[in-house]
């Protein structure tokens, strides 16, 4: 067939050669520099060679797409080969609803021969690469040992299905090193697993969420162990509280934070100081490389407030806190956080009756004090509220004289005496001797009560040794001093037998007042002294007076030898008398 000179040589520009792509022979010999189609034959016939060579990919195998533009449900791809394909769009996660993929995107496709295949455009599976490439990960993961990223998808019996590029059953007992009993919190979330177990063509696949922690938690404990040391400052979260401390989390590795160490102030319970979960600064007080222990600090993150507090209160200053403990001899103040004082029980009131502090306060009560002494070193500072009042001892004696009567309530009793209280804070003391002038008193409850309101008189008055001397008998005249003021050395009384002794007996001669009359003394007529009967009355010879020691001698004899000598006294007498008229009655008969 004889050529037309009118149409155009195949392969020139924009004619392309039958069979052929429009336009594509021409840019691909642009592409190789060959100018001119024709201009170097061995270099057509190479391209030819090329294209008669190609083949489509095979069945399984993975392509490296890159996404051009994207439809309304397909992705258009270029994936090397010489047309283009497409990529539904619902096999791309979705994100605010839109797919999460965008022009320029390389992604991982694989030809679906399955599905039909439109006009001009080759149809493939970014799914199904994902899930191949997904496999041989697992495979190399589980080879090696290698940690995986999952995403928690939902709950099933046992466990959890997450997904590791392919769906996996994460075992309950797997989730964490310590049992897990509510795994909401995970769902949607991603985690580190390790591949247990792996069935390609069953498609199961076991994952351990706990041995990829486990090995998490031994990286970062090697870490810390290497890097901690005492004095050193470390990051924390506090895993859990107890009663005596808190576990710090410090990255593989727990430190104990105990509750002494929390704060230089008193705490009852962590629980006052830290929660869970929350992150703090400490140093390390201590660390025991062998045993793994360390000790943490919190309040050493802080300076000592015991370091500048002589300089901040001062002795003599007021201040103000509240109770925080109370013991039988005193209250604890915290004046400041860290820095507690004692209200001794004697420096909480001037009066010397309170037996316990929490007559005065309770504990949460706030209270102003003075400051009585500090030491640092020891950590200590005494107290006193009294100290804001009076002190009543200081004017004592110009509101109270010697000899004055007074009036108080009896406080307390002792083998010694009564403490009797005439105003707050003044307590004086009524000795045993000072009760009664004639009753001998073995214990002042034979006379008063406690709580009983009495009158006393001052005997002696002591501010600087904070002492007041009471009587009692003193109100009434002293029945010892009546009796040596009405009787003399010779005087007859009448007194009734009140004790017996191995020396002698004890004559009652007026109330309360008492005389011995000495077995010497006592012999009559006839008589034996066993022979005066308790309770009955005798007449007594007063022999001696002792004013000064408050002792009287008697004698029963001196009486019975007065009474014998009046006798011979009036018989003489009568005889004489008898003689003198027997003798005037002579003269007259002899007249």
């Amino acid at each position: 067939m004889a050529s037309n000179p009118n149409q155009p040589t195949p392969g020139a520009p924009g004619h392309p050669i039958p069979g052929t792509p429009e336009g594509s022979m021409e840019m691909d010999l642009e592409q190789a520099g060959l100018g001119e189609f024709g201009s170097e034959d061995l270099a057509y016939e190479q391209m030819l060679d090329d294209y008669s060579n190609f083949s489509p990919p095979s069945d399984g195998e993975v392509l490296m797409a890159t996404v051009l533009k994207l439809g309304e449900k397909d992705a258009i791809v270029d994936f090397g080969y010489k047309s283009e394909g497409i990529v539904p769009l619902d096999q791309f996660p979705m994100i605010d609803g839109k797919p999460a993929v965008n022009p320029g995107d390389v992604i991982e496709v694989m030809v679906d021969r399955q599905a039909t295949s439109p006009e001009g455009y080759t149809v493939l599976s970014h799914k199904r690469a994902q899930k191949l490439r997904a496999w041989d990960t697992l495979d190399q993961a589980l080879k090696e040992n290698l940690i995986v990223s999952a995403r928690c998808l939902t709950r099933t019996k046992g466990g959890l299905i997450v997904d590791v590029g392919v769906e996996a059953f994460l075992p309950g007992s797997q989730i964490d090193v310590r049992p897990v009993y509510n795994v909401e919190p995970l769902l949607g979330t991603d985690i580190p697993v390790r591949i247990v177990k792996l069935n390609r063509r069953r498609g199961n696949v076991v994952v351990s969420r706990k041995m990829a922690v486990e090995t998490e938690i031994a990286d970062r404990k090697t870490d810390v162990l290497e890097h901690v040391e005492e004095g050193s400052e470390v990051r924390g979260v506090v895993k859990n509280l107890t009663d005596y401390g808190a576990f710090i989390d410090l990255g593989g590795i727990d430190g104990l934070l105990h509750v002494s160490d929390m704060s230089y102030g008193r705490v009852g319970h962590p629980s006052e100081i830290i929660h869970v979960g929350q992150e703090l600064t400490l140093k390390v007080m201590k660390f025991d490389s062998g045993k793994e222990r360390i000790s943490l600090g919190l309040k050493q993150m802080a300076p000592d407030p015991w370091s500048t507090v002589i300089e901040r209160f001062p002795h003599g200053q007021k201040v103000v806190g509240h109770i925080v403990s109370i013991t039988d001899y005193g209250a604890f103040v915290e004046i400041e956080a860290g820095v507690e004082g004692l209200i001794h029980i004697s420096e909480m009131t001037w009066s010397r009756r309170m037996k316990h502090p929490g007559k005065v306060v309770k504990v949460g009560d706030s209270v102003e004090a003075v400051v009585l002494d500090i030491k640092p070193k020891d950590r200590r500072i005494s107290l006193g509220i009294k100290q804001l009042e009076a002190d009543p001892w200081t004017t004592v004696a110009m509101r109270y004289s010697v000899g004055s009567v007074v009036e108080g309530r009896v406080r307390k009793l002792t083998d010694f005496g009564a403490f009797i209280e005439i105003e707050e804070g003044i307590d004086g003391l009524v000795h045993i001797s000072d009760l009664s002038w004639t009753k001998r008193v073995k214990h002042p409850s034979e006379l008063l009560k406690k709580g009983q309101l009495v009158q006393a008189v001052i005997i002696n008055i002591d501010a600087p040794s904070r002492r007041l001397s009471l009587g009692v008998k003193q109100l009434q005249p002293d029945a010892w001093e009546s009796f040596f003021q009405t009787q003399v050395v010779g005087d007859v009384v009448r007194g009734k037998v009140c004790r017996v002794a191995n020396f002698g007996v004890f004559i009652e001669v007026a109330p309360g007042v008492e005389g011995l009359c000495h077995n010497s003394e006592l012999q009559l007529a006839g008589k034996a002294e066993s022979d005066l009967p308790l309770n009955e009355e005798f007449d007594f010879k007063i022999i001696r007076l002792n004013p000064a020691d408050k002792k009287i001698g008697l004698s029963l004899r001196a009486v019975s030898d007065d009474e014998e000598k009046t006798r011979l006294d009036d018989y003489q007498k009568q005889a004489a008398d008898a003689t003198s008229t027997i003798e005037e009655a002579m003269k007259g008969k002899d007249n």
